[in-house]
Formats: structure tokens, sequence, C-alpha cells
């Protein structure tokens, strides 16, 4: 295996059996190389600044400092952050800093597959450096990846989804991704055509069936 295919994570949580479910999940995943685990998010803040781990897996409620001011202090340091906890109040700032996933505890093998695909997608993109750039018109998209061009009509666009610095565009035929936040997007996009129904998701008006 490549060194860029090997995503360096760690486990930020102060509950011995959590840290464990966590790892455990994690070992199915080759590409995966445990970097530590820490009980002390402080200890982890200062892992995490010099080591500039990929992904760091991350509890909410711990003594000392919570998962969300442990994230607002390294998340230049730090590609993906993934919340596992039993509080679903902190799901808002945990998206708002630019948590890859939101995972309430237990932790299930299933929902961890979930958050997986999710990171892995996320990493071959930063890894191959193919998202694509745009140019919006009013009534479709160019999407151009080198000296290459594609002009994707905003009516064959079912939905939009946000993955941390990059947007998803999903179609019938071919989903693609494109470099900015999802929300810088939605400004430059007809606001009649897209409702935003969700912080990581906004879907097409006119594929709208029922509500």
């Amino acid at each position: 295996m490549k060194t860029s295919d090997v995503i360096r994570f760690i486990i930020v949580d102060d509950n011995p059996i959590d840290q464990m479910m966590v790892h455990n999940a994690a070992k199915s995943y080759t590409n995966l190389h445990h970097l530590g685990t820490f009980s002390n998010p402080i200890e982890a803040l200062e892992v995490i600044t010099s080591m500039q781990p990929d992904l760091i897996f991350l509890d909410v409620e711990m003594p000392e400092a919570t998962g969300i001011e442990v994230l607002k202090a390294c998340r230049s340091h730090v590609a993906m952050a993934v919340y596992i906890t039993s509080h679903p109040d902190f799901a808002i700032q945990g998206f708002e800093l630019s948590a890859l996933d939101y995972i309430l505890k237990p932790l299930s093998v299933d929902r961890f597959s979930q958050c997986m695909l999710r990171v892995i997608e996320y990493w071959e993109m930063k890894r191959k450096s193919t998202a694509y750039d745009i140019l919006i018109e009013k009534d479709a998209i160019i999407i151009k990846q080198g000296h290459d061009k594609l002009k994707l009509l905003l009516q064959d666009i079912i939905y939009l989804e946000a993955m941390h610095d990059y947007t998803k565009i999903y179609t019938t035929k071919k989903n693609y991704i494109t470099i900015g936040a999802l929300s810088n997007f939605l400004e430059q996009l007809d606001k009649d055509s897209f409702i935003r129904v969700h912080r990581s998701y906004a879907v097409a008006k006119n594929k709208i069936t029922s509500i």
C-alpha cells in the first residue's frame, strides 16, 4: 500500500470501552493506521498539533476540554474529524467546524461503515486532487477539469452534498465533485432552484415530489 493511501488517525475519548469500540471497528480497514488513543484532550491536542494526523475520532463531553474546543484549536492541523458521542445537542457546532460526520453512541458496525465510506471518498478527493473547478451560469454549471469542460444543466441536478471544503453534485446519470463549501456554492446559484434541507444537503426544488 502506498503511503498516500494510508489514513493516519487518533482516538480522543475519556471512556476506555468507547475507545476500544472505535479501535476495533477501525481494524477492519487496512488503510487506517492508528497513531494513538488519548483520554486527556489536552494531551491529544499537543499530539495533533505535532503529528498532524489525517483523521481524528473524538468525543464531545470530556474533562478539561470538550471535543468542540479541541477541534476549534486544531482544525488547521487535521484533514478530517468525526465525532462519536452520546450528546446530539452539539451536532450543529460539530458541522460548523466542518466535521465529516457526527455519530451517536453506542457505535455500531453499520454506522461506522457509513462513516468510513464518507471518509474514504473525501480522502480520495484530496489525495488524487481530482476535484473539479466550476463556472456557474444562469441555467447551468460548467465543470472544468484541466482542458476538458462539461456543461451540466441545473434541471438535471437532484441534490447537493457538503463534504467539508468540497461540494458533491448528484445527477440521475453521474456524480461530480467541485471545490468549495456548499454555502458558497448555493450563494452563486439561483435561490429559486435549490432549498437547503440540512446542513449537509440542498435539494433541487424541481425534483421534490412531496413534503
